[in-house]
């Protein structure tokens, strides 16, 4: 009887229960009062109890009926929707089986073979689903039917089917529905389409040309040169904006930007068919850009891309696209500028920035050489004669500069000048003034971690500017008419206001700069080159011992005469070979070999490629119309391989 109330009071809720007990509270205070009471309070609590049992279990019921009622009528509303849904919607297994098609797939697919995309997309699908790792049983896709663009979304779920476990081959049911999103697309490649590109013409070397061009022939001249720019301009339908007597900034609309391309930048040739009395050619300098949220963005970005065409010589474009730098042209010779007013501006500027900070830390590139060291003991003197600590950072001793380490480790000054990448992360600081000779890459200096630990960054080089470029530098002497770093820096020191006194030493390591990226000064070598040398000349080089730093053995020598025996010719002027030896020295060794194959006659581009074990490393010379650094910077954005960057020189240095 216990067991049964307690079964009663279970069923209750717990409001009636609570209810219940209070009742029952009052009634046996009722009793207590009133003994009489007793047995009327009895029944009355024992009709409540059953009252409420049965009014408890009515409810429940009524409950159960409207629940059901409603899922009946979501079943329904669901298979309804389904049957009569507004896309194409279709139900298939994996195995092929075609299980249903709403009407609006039939509809939407009447006119095409609809079954060979189905039996395309099923396979992949399945592939797919087998492949994945996760739970997501989510689907979503593009597909291309019949010149339209559908975006399939949908579900799949196991087959339970005991035979085909069995033999281990896995089913699945798949519910797709398509969206047509055809329009979209083309209102979002519309959009697109119409954004602003921003481009700018420089005509390079302008003043300078036209000093040299009669009076009577400029305005002729002048309008030669507009003609060829507005013409190739009207090919984007665009804007075009004369700002200063040289530079043109010019508008147009990004679906001209493939246009661009496949034009390869005509007008680069044309201005050089210009014809003066005078035979001076023209060249242009164009940049292009359409990243940026606003016109102003892309001004920015656009600007950025001219730093790097002027920086790589001029005669060329470059479209700047998803973080891209694209270059067409840069088959023209750099002119050595006759100023040198720069260089008198750069010397007072650097000498100035050295006289403010509390040390100076010189760094070149990765495996050094004897350009890179020759400018670094140059600017180690500079820093020295303004009273200023200066250090080099030497983190590699390379086969290059074997012969020099062994010459400059007899003298005693150098012994705690030359220091290491641990040893310079330790001591420098805001104030410590970074000077980069011989490269302005980013990743190519000897330890890069260096340039986020200090805001003053001074950076000389004579390369054709790449895009990895270290940015916000405080002072940027790049010019690509000088033959090599050391002549830059050679110039550097004889326009500083305290007159320098090199050491011999470092008299002929600039001198052996000079002298390595000329080839015994027969490449790339002009007027300013020679007043360098003899300016170094002047400090005590001896050049017997120059010569002797750069002496190979006999088996190196050996080494580089095996690699040209086995290069080939291709396209009857570019000679290429391999070096699979894997050495501490591959990268020399490639880089000699490139040169040596430049003395074969009508060769005028080579490429010699090297196993650097985990690396490739390929060197590359030129002295044709040939543009190696363009090659060799798409070699290196090709991911397919993991380069070494040797060398990008468009002439040999």
């Amino acid at each position: 009887m216990q067991n049964s109330n307690r079964k009663v009071f279970d069923k209750l809720i717990s409001k009636t229960k609570i209810y219940l007990g209070i009742i029952l509270i009052l009634l046996i205070i009722i009793c207590i009062q009133r003994p009489l009471m007793l047995v009327p309070s009895i029944i009355i609590y024992v009709l409540l109890v059953i009252y409420s049992y049965y009014a408890n279990n009515k409810r429940k019921s009524e409950i159960s009926e409207t629940l059901q009622d409603l899922t009946l009528t979501v079943d329904t509303t669901a298979k309804t929707s389904l049957i009569n849904s507004p896309f194409p919607l279709i139900i298939l297994q994996t195995d092929g089986s075609i299980i249903w098609r709403s009407s609006k797939f039939n509809t939407e697919f009447a006119n095409i073979d609809i079954n060979k995309y189905i039996n395309e997309l099923t396979i992949e699908l399945k592939n797919e689903i087998e492949k994945r790792q996760d739970n997501n049983k989510d689907i979503e896709r593009k597909i291309e039917i019949d010149k339209k663009t559908y975006v399939i979304k949908g579900r799949f779920v196991d087959l339970k089917n005991k035979e085909k476990e069995r033999k281990s081959k896995k089913e699945y049911m798949i519910m797709l529905y398509f969206t047509d999103e055809t329009e979209n697309i083309k209102l979002q490649k519309e959009y697109r389409n119409s954004k602003t590109c921003i481009g700018m013409l420089v005509v390079d070397n302008y003043e300078e040309i036209m000093q040299k061009i009669e009076s009577e022939e400029k305005p002729q001249i002048i309008a030669e040169i507009e003609k060829c720019i507005y013409e190739w301009v009207n090919l984007t339908n665009g804007v075009l904006i004369k700002q200063e007597k040289n530079k043109y900034i010019f508008f147009f609309e990004q679906r001209y930007l493939e246009t661009i391309k496949e034009d390869k930048f005509s007008v680069l040739d044309k201005i050089k068919e210009i014809d003066t009395k005078e035979k001076i050619q023209f060249t242009l300098s164009i940049a292009i850009s359409n990243e940026g949220k606003t016109d102003k963005e892309k001004y920015k970005s656009m600007q950025g891309a001219m730093d790097i065409v002027l920086g790589r010589g001029g005669d060329q474009a470059v479209i700047r696209e998803n973080e891209i730098y694209k270059f067409f042209g840069g088959r023209t010779q750099e002119v050595e500028s006759r100023t040198k007013v720069k260089a008198r501006v750069v010397a007072h500027a650097l000498e100035n920035l050295i006289k403010d900070s509390n040390k100076v830390m010189i760094m070149g590139h990765t495996n050094p050489d004897m350009d890179c060291i020759g400018a670094s003991m140059g600017i180690y003197r500079l820093a020295k004669t303004l009273d200023t600590n200066a250090y080099i950072i030497h983190n590699e001793r390379t086969v290059a500069i074997q012969d020099f380490q062994a010459s400059i480790d007899k003298d005693d000054e150098y012994e705690d000048i030359l220091i290491n990448k641990e040893v310079a992360i330790e001591n420098i600081d805001e104030e410590t003034l970074l000077v980069i000779v011989d490269t302005h890459k980013e990743n190519y200096v000897q330890v890069p971690e260096l340039l986020e630990k200090t805001k003053k960054v001074v950076i000389i080089d004579h390369h054709r500017r790449s895009a990895d470029y270290i940015e916000n530098a405080t002072l940027t002497f790049q010019e690509v008419y000088a033959s090599s770093a050391s002549e830059l820096v050679t110039e550097l020191l004889q326009y500083v206001e305290k007159k320098v006194e090199l050491k011999t030493i470092e008299a002929e390591s600039l001198y052996a700069g000079i002298m390595m990226d000329t080839k015994n000064f027969t490449f790339k070598t002009g007027v300013r080159t020679f007043e360098a040398a003899a300016y170094l000349r002047k400090c005590g080089v001896d050049i017997i011992r120059v010569k002797k730093w750069f002496q190979g053995n006999l088996e190196s020598y050996n080494t580089i005469a095996g690699i040209v025996k086995k290069a080939e010719i291709v396209n009857t002027s570019i000679a290429i070979s391999i070096y699979d030896k894997k050495k501490k020295d591959t990268s020399l060794i490639c880089a000699k070999a490139a040169d040596e194959l430049l003395t074969i006659s009508e060769v005028t581009a080579s490429f010699v490629i090297g196993n650097m074990g985990d690396k490739v490393c390929i060197s590359g010379r030129s002295i044709g119309d040939i543009n190696v650094q363009l090659i060799l910077e798409k070699l290196r954005r090709w991911r397919a391989y993991n380069f070494s960057w040797c060398t990008s020189r468009r002439y040999v240095n």
